[in-house]
């Protein structure tokens, strides 16, 4: 009985002992078949598998072997990997050795992740096309962006990788070794030569010898100096993703010969500039790129301030303000489209010139034929709309302006589809204020442009800095610009622009000298040279010009003061930059020694002339000879100015100045225009000109009215002159 009952306690143990004591035996069996697996044995079978999967030649070429873990271990000794057979380079990677970490899940539904690859003496030829092609995806179709893979860290010692990039024009090479001579930090140096955005380009540098291929392992310390399109880089940081270059944080020092250039290095788009070197702090957060601390020259200017450069969207954008202590005018020039100042290229001696045996973007652009003055460089209009803007920039000074009495500037550059909008322009000119703002639609070919610019306040001694008689004058000058043109460059936009431009002045005071001198006053010019200048008080003032396709009409051209009134009239070309103007001078006192004669303009706007009409100067030198041949004291009473001229409807004439609308309909009622008094301009029917009928004149006014009347008509000089003899 006892044994019996002994029976069951020996042999009545559970199943799920059972179950669980085998399964642990078989589990150190599987241990121990992996730990002392040959693995070799597999690498041909491996070898072809790879091959077949990928298409393209893998071979481990001495020996396999894996080390199983939390992160399975491949390591092989010997491996060669081919490119694709549209790739440039034979082999994708070739090495001395490899030790590959794999995670085993992420495999199993499809995914290469690998946390780390090591790689002795590697070869590595890298190549991705513009249509998604790249050489480093593991499948047949190498734009299966599944199939690359996720790479964590790649740890080399020294080596080589080729990088092409035909969409960018990169075509790289670099040579990297372990190199423990310098900081620590950074034991791996590198050495690349190519081209890239097919500029010639060169970078050399030291990094820390773990590259950091994806967030999350700590950052990549990187200290490099490249050159390339005229532009020199300096930086030293942190990056922890190389791959995306994610967060990246760096100083940096960018100079170069045009910061236009760096479109083609980064598809930024920024103005011409002279020479420039530009200092900063560089962060990367996603997919926005952050400038802070910008310290920089541009020539002579300063440049401050933060940028942002977002290219999370379908079009880029760039965002931020920019400040100048000190605005260089000669800085400007390659923004219009002429050549780098030389005191814009003497400020930065160290910055290195264009290589030789290449043009410069913004000399190339300068096309300007002989004698031409506005600006022919041409809109990018494809630039126009590979980024959009929002900057703000001021400048608190504006130096070396010369004879332009321009101080200080600001506006609002916005960027968007295309449509270029200087906005908020607001500019310190003649110790008063310029605003408005300029639009560009570069969605058309010719681009369509409108200005609005309405200026206040501008003072009369300070417009004309370098005219040293106008220096003692005052008055406050006020005009508007409204034009609308068609054009790549400024000089054909405003060749084709229609619309108005005026210039009034109300009461104010201007120099008595200059006034004579407009009247050929000799009489008065040798009191006032001997006793000394004086103002007179001017009553009104106007310029204002109807615009169709270019050409500018005088709408209103009028000086009104105490001691003349002065009419003119005529056009400016802006498409041939031709001027063809009559200023018409009219006393209002009497004077001696006068040979008042109309006053032309004429030239261009590189080479203006100015003088008196000849023709009608002739005619009135003439009659004054023929009078002096009777009696000489005629002659002289013939050069008297009796002071004919009338003070003018200024009231009137502002308003139809500053309205080109109301002018326009009161030509077409077939009403005077107030603005263009023609009566005074020709003295015809003008009794204060011709003398009223029925009175009785004195030999002077009667030499008067004839020098009046051959100034009419030129063609009854010589009947005339015959009838006095």
């Amino acid at each position: 009985m006892q044994a019996s009952t002994a029976h069951p306690a020996v042999h009545g143990r559970p199943l799920w002992v059972k179950l669980l004591a085998g399964l642990a035996v078989l589990l150190l069996a599987l241990v121990l078949l992996v730990v002392f697996f040959p693995w070799d044995v597999l690498r041909g079978p491996l070898n072809r598998y790879v091959s077949e999967r990928t298409g393209r030649h893998f071979e481990i070429t001495r020996k396999l072997d894996v080390k199983i873990g939390r992160n399975t271990r491949v390591i092989a000794d010997g491996l060669v990997f081919a490119n694709p057979d549209w790739a440039k380079d034979p082999q994708l990677v070739q090495a001395e050795a490899a030790e590959v970490d794999i995670l085993l899940l992420p495999l199993l539904r499809g995914r290469i992740e690998l946390p780390m690859v090591k790689l002795t003496k590697p070869q590595l030829g890298l190549q991705v096309e513009p249509d998604g092609r790249r050489s480093w995806a593991l499948s047949r179709d190498t734009k299966d962006a599944n199939s690359i893979p996720k790479i964590d860290a790649l740890v080399v010692d020294q080596g080589s990788v080729h990088y092409i990039a035909s969409k960018h024009g990169a075509d790289i090479h670099t040579d990297f070794g372990l190199d423990e001579r310098g900081d620590a930090r950074l034991p791996l140096a590198f050495k690349a030569r190519g081209t890239w955005a097919k500029e010639p380009f060169t970078a050399q540098g030291r990094a820390g010898d773990v590259l950091r291929l994806t967030s999350g392992g700590g950052s990549f310390p990187l200290v490099i100096n490249a050159a390339g399109a005229h532009t020199t880089l300096k930086a030293s940081g942190t990056v922890d993703n190389l791959a995306t270059l994610d967060g990246t944080k760096a100083d940096f020092t960018l100079t170069g010969a045009n910061l236009s250039e760096l479109y083609k290095l980064l598809g930024v788009v920024l103005p011409e500039t002279p020479r420039y070197q530009v200092s900063g702090h560089l962060d990367r957060e996603g997919e926005v790129w952050k400038v802070s601390k910008i310290d920089g020259k541009l020539g002579n200017s300063d440049l401050a301030g933060q940028l942002s450069f977002d290219r999370s969207h379908d079009v880029p954008v760039l965002s931020g303000k920019l400040q100048s202590r000190a605005l260089d005018f000669d800085d400007l020039a390659p923004l219009v489209g002429l050549p780098e100042q030389p005191r814009s290229a003497a400020a930065l001696p160290g910055v290195a010139p264009v290589a030789a045996g290449t043009v410069p973007a913004k000399v190339a652009r300068d096309k300007r034929p002989p004698g031409r003055v506005l600006p022919t460089a041409e809109l990018d209009l494809a630039r126009l709309k590979a980024m959009d803007a929002d900057v703000q920039y001021a400048a608190a000074r504006i130096t070396n302006v010369r004879e332009l009495p321009l101080d200080r500037m600001s506006l609002h550059v916005k960027l968007k589809d295309g449509v270029l909008l200087l906005d908020g322009i607001d500019l310190g000119i003649a110790g008063g204020q310029m605003t408005g703002r300029l639009r560009i639609d570069g969605n058309s070919n010719p681009a369509v442009s409108s200005a609005k610019l309405d200026a206040r306040s501008l003072e009369l001694n300070k417009l004309f800095p370098g005219f040293k008689i106008t220096k003692a004058s005052f008055g406050k000058i006020h005009g508007v610009v409204d034009l609308k043109g068609r054009g790549n460059s400024a000089a054909k936009m405003l060749a084709t622009s229609s619309g108005n431009v005026a210039l009034l002045m109300g009461k104010g005071e201007i120099s008595n000298l200059l006034l004579e001198y407009a009247n050929l006053n000799g009489g008065e010019i040798i009191k006032f040279l001997v006793t000394g200048d004086r103002n007179a008080e001017v009553r009104c003032a106007a310029a204002a010009f109807d615009v169709n396709d270019g050409l500018m009409k005088t709408r209103a051209l009028l000086l009104d003061t105490s001691d003349t009134v002065i009419y003119g009239d005529g056009s400016v070309s802006l498409a041939n930059e031709s001027l063809d103007l009559r200023v018409h001078p009219y006393p209002k006192h009497k004077g001696i020694l006068s040979l008042r004669s109309p006053l032309k303009v004429g030239g261009t706007f590189s080479k203006p002339t100015a003088g008196v009409d000849k023709g009608a100067l002739t005619g009135k030198a003439g009659v004054l000879l023929a009078l002096g041949a009777v009696n000489p004291l005629l002659a002289l009473a013939g050069s008297i100015e009796s002071g004919p001229g009338k003070d003018a409807d200024c009231r009137t004439v502002l308003q139809e100045a500053q309205a080109p609308a109301a002018a326009a309909r009161a030509a077409a009622a077939g009403t005077p225009d107030p603005a263009r008094p023609a009566t005074p301009a020709s003295g015809a029917g003008n009794p204060a000109l011709m003398g009223a009928p029925g009175t009785t004149a004195s030999p002077q006014e009667a030499a008067r009215q004839r020098l009046e009347k051959l100034e009419r008509a030129p063609q009854e000089r010589d009947a005339a002159a015959a009838k006095t003899r």
